[in-house]
């Protein structure tokens, strides 16, 4: 008889992924979703928190993204299954709030990235794999290669800092609305910068290729986190370089045990 209940059930990947599997991200999200949430109307709890994603938002938009544009237009193509799967839980909450008063929310981070990440190449969302990359060229003594041409631009969000908000909307928000977690819009950095801090922190002395013969999936989906701040305008986010220093010290620790 849980009471709260955190939902981060999905079939997740990278980009290159979700372009193979668009139909399977679709239909198992939604199912997964759907019997989370239903299931918890059925056995009384008295809040449930899912995890949406940045990629839910219309890909023709206006810049900073925030919470009123999630069903403004169709999103990127690239990852459309997963993306119209978790903007329906916004719309299944809202259905629950009218007909039976629950008080289900959802949030929506940026890209997170810690320890305990999914660290697979091909699989793998964007930081963690160039993680396992610049780890693999340096034992070989390789070129680090980045799919890509590294412009994109990403708000990155330290998984640890994600999990200190997630018990905040726990306990302490109430809105049936999604809200945003995410570092602030000055905070964004592109691809290329982030293998840089990469190489930097696993002190990688190789040379750094950029393969742009690889899709660059969506270039940039800044989201603003106005609303955050409102609520919580002391909250302090680890500095970037610093949580990317942590998350290589865990995988270079733990890599014979670590998800790849």
């Amino acid at each position: 008889k849980p009471t709260h209940v955190i939902h981060l059930a999905a079939m997740v990947g990278g980009l290159f992924k979700n372009i193979r599997y668009n139909l399977d991200f679709w239909r198992r999200n939604i199912h997964i979703n759907d019997n989370v949430l239903h299931s918890a109307y059925e056995t009384g709890v008295q809040k449930v928190v899912s995890c949406l994603s940045t990629c839910i938002f219309p890909d023709k938009t206006t810049y900073p993204i925030d919470e009123s544009m999630i069903h403004n237009g169709p999103p990127h193509s690239s990852n459309f299954g997963y993306s119209y799967a978790k903007r329906m839980i916004d719309i299944q909450n809202r259905g629950y709030f009218e007909q039976h008063g629950c008080r289900f929310t959802a949030v929506i981070p940026t890209n997170v990235f810690g320890p305990h990440d999914n660290f697979n190449i091909e699989d793998g969302h964007v930081l963690p794999g160039l993680i396992h990359k610049v780890y693999l060229a340096k034992q070989t003594g390789s070129a680090l290669t980045v799919w890509g041409t590294g412009k994109p631009r990403r708000q990155f969000i330290y998984s640890l800092d994600l999990a200190r908000l997630f018990l905040w909307v726990l306990r302490e928000y109430d809105e049936v609305e999604p809200i945003i977690l995410s570092v602030g819009e000055e905070d964004e950095v592109s691809i290329r910068e982030a293998a840089e801090a990469i190489v930097e922190a696993m002190d990688f002395t190789g040379e750094l290729v950029f393969d742009t013969t690889k899709a660059d999936g969506q270039f940039k989906k800044t989201a603003s986190n106005a609303k955050l701040q409102r609520y919580l305008p002391g909250f302090q986010f680890t500095p970037f370089r610093q949580a990317v220093k942590e998350t290589c010290t865990w995988f270079s620790a733990n890599y014979a045990n670590a998800r790849k």
